[in-house]
């Protein structure tokens, strides 16, 4: 994993080391999510998510887009091969876990539009 080809070696470990982004992670696995799915279904505030995302980014990670006023964040597998390796199996072991379980449930439950739930992008569970 050079840093040539792009891979930060500690940025990325800790960027994985962290049960909060590993939670978020977990959360994008099936596509695209606005932000305000990550709060009410982890039970933290904004800004905590906020600051994680932004670390999961400069780890290249996680890619955003703006849609208004909301921002949508996707999983970006490293490039690496041995990078990419590494979080696959991180992923992996997120799978299985049943804290990583429950969030994946919790996660069309909440939304922060006004009029009625939004389909989250790629689920098909969520309610329209």
């Amino acid at each position: 994993m050079a840093k040539e080809k792009g891979t930060d070696l500690e940025l990325f470990f800790s960027a994985l080391a962290d049960k909060t982004r590993l939670r978020l992670l977990n959360l994008l696995r099936d596509g695209e999510v606005c932000v305000c799915f990550f709060a009410g279904t982890l039970g933290t505030n904004n800004p905590k998510i906020s600051r994680h995302l932004a670390y999961l980014k400069r780890a290249s990670l996680v890619t955003a887009r703006r849609d208004g006023k909301w921002m949508h964040y996707t999983l970006q597998t490293p490039t690496d091969p041995k990078a990419r390796e590494v979080f696959d199996a991180t992923m992996k072991m997120l799978e299985d876990d049943p804290e990583m379980k429950r969030d994946r449930a919790r996660l069309v439950d909440f939304c922060c539009s006004p009029s009625a739930p939004v389909m989250i992008k790629g689920r098909a569970t969520a309610s329209k």
